[in-house]
């Protein structure tokens, strides 16, 4: 990126879900390793040039899946018990109240900050769901979304105009949406941030 003179975009998307039990290279269990301490750096690595390219917009992508966990603070790599479904849901919630602690640092940065829902997608994310899960899937699957319909609510984010005045959001199907209460709890928010560069070894101000 020391070749790139501006980025007004970035949009926070990589994921995985439900896998079994493992850790990536640095040691993190997997699934908040991906979902979101990846994101986490990748944005504090890239805010400089974001701040220098302003007006500019973070995209954090998470799910209404964020109902399905809490976070962890004692035992964030999920060490002393595993439930794939649970960890999925921690760093979903992770996605948003994360998004909420950054939108307070980029308060008048020109930076702007959204988290969002995709909807029920069609791609091979499912690919770790147990059997039970599949036949589920098999029955809403006329009701789930293509990837380009899932795509919508980033795309809104990225580029409305009429978000320019908005930050630190929850949004689905194009729209303000409604999250869980652990979603909106800015006394958790602030500590995970806390524990998230800890964790990364960075200093954030």
């Amino acid at each position: 990126m020391t070749e790139e003179r501006q980025l007004n975009v970035l949009i926070n998307n990589a994921g995985i879900m439900m896998c079994p039990y493992s850790k990536t290279a640095d040691g993190f269990e997997m699934q908040l390793g991906v979902n979101h301490l990846g994101h986490f750096l990748l944005t504090f690595l890239l805010l400089d040039l974001m701040k220098r390219s302003a007006p500019a917009r973070i995209i954090n992508v998470s799910s209404m899946a964020h109902s399905w966990g809490s976070i962890q603070l004692d035992d964030i790599n999920s060490e002393r018990h595993y439930h794939s479904r649970r960890a999925y849901g921690q760093s979903k919630l992770a996605n948003i109240l994360s998004t909420r602690a950054l939108a307070k640092r980029l308060k008048g940065t020109g930076v702007n900050v959204y988290v969002i829902h995709p909807g029920v997608v069609r791609t091979e994310l499912k690919r770790h769901m147990n059997i039970p899960l599949l036949v589920m899937w098999k029955i809403v699957r006329p009701f789930t979304k293509t990837v380009v319909q899932g795509a919508q609510t980033s795309i809104y984010c990225a580029v409305e105009p009429e978000l320019d005045a908005e930050s630190g959001g929850y949004y689905s199907n194009c729209s303000p949406a409604s999250c869980s209460r652990a979603a909106r709890d800015d006394v958790m928010a602030e500590k995970l941030w806390v524990l998230s560069c800890q964790m990364l070894g960075i200093t954030w101000e």
